[in-house]
């Protein structure tokens, strides 16, 4: 990785066509999204909080869902000189950090009330998106009930996981 990190902050996103790493930090139930033009180096990383900016009524920062954050982002990419069909995906997040004792999900099975499994409901709503836009999904390390941290390097496209409980993964 190079000596230069650029912070990407829960409910943000960052595009840029110069080398660097973009790094986001303690994923739970959030997602990041790394999307990069090899061809042209082009890259951006996104920490969304959120699956879907319909159902929320005050909009807030495209960055802090996946449906607003992965559309800007490809738009910021295209005017920087990518191309959207050679645009690929890289997904890391979408933990279940959380568990409420005692409660039961719809189907009366003990375990967390399934309307508030956030970090499973994050990653659905970017790979329907990233479906919708036709971008391929390359890689992914999702679920789970562990945090991690990202770091995207915009020189090859390289994501690096790191969690305290599993240690690093290169995708």
């Amino acid at each position: 990785m190079t000596d230069e990190i650029i912070n990407v902050g829960v409910s943000e996103y960052y595009v840029t066509n110069n080398s660097g790493v973009l790094a986001s930090y303690g994923l739970g139930s959030c997602v990041g999204i790394a999307l990069y033009d090899e061809a042209k180096k082009i890259g951006g990383l996104a920490h969304v909080m959120l699956p879907d900016s319909k159902a929320i009524s005050r909009k807030g920062s495209p960055g802090r869902f996946a449906d607003t954050a992965i559309k800007s982002m490809v738009e910021e990419m295209v005017k920087l000189g990518a191309r959207k069909n050679r645009i690929v995906a890289k997904v890391v997040g979408g933990a279940q950090m959380f568990t409420i004792p005692g409660a039961t999900n719809p189907k009366n099975v003990p375990g967390p009330f399934a309307s508030l499994n956030i970090g499973e409901r994050n990653v659905e709503a970017t790979k329907k998106v990233l479906r919708e836009l036709k971008i391929k999904l390359v890689a992914e390390d999702t679920g789970g009930n562990h945090g991690r941290t990202v770091y995207f390097d915009t020189s090859n496209g390289k994501v690096t996981v790191t969690s305290i409980r599993h240690g690093e993964k290169k995708l």
